[in-house]
């Protein structure tokens, strides 16, 4: 199956308004187009197309600071709302091993 996934989609900041897909608890906070392809990537996703300049027409009445550019056309065999939910998850599950690898060398210091 093969879709569209925008940054906003996933984006905790945002309403469903302006194009949150995924439930606030599940989405995370200013998701960056290099997270979701890694977090798809490691998840046996496929990037068929990647454009870091454009921007979803949902988010054109937003505040600068809220926007989000980026669209990636991924290919799952998921539908689109259970892989940006995996996509979400996966993306907090990196974050947080990064943040812990950061206390772990302070720690040692």
């Amino acid at each position: 199956m093969r879709f569209i996934v925008w940054p906003n989609e996933i984006d905790s900041r945002l309403s469903r308004k302006y194009g949150r897909v995924v439930k606030r608890s599940v989405a995370v906070d200013s998701p960056k187009l290099s997270e979701i392809e890694d977090a798809a990537k490691i998840l046996g996703m496929k990037v068929i197309e990647k454009d870091p300049g454009k921007l979803n027409p949902r988010l054109s009445g937003l505040d600068e600071e809220l926007r989000t550019r980026g669209m990636l056309v991924l290919e799952s065999p998921y539908g689109k709302g259970k892989s940006l939910r995996l996509i979400a998850e996966k993306i907090r599950e990196l974050r947080a091993r990064t943040k812990a690898k950061g206390k772990s060398k302070r720690r040692r210091r």
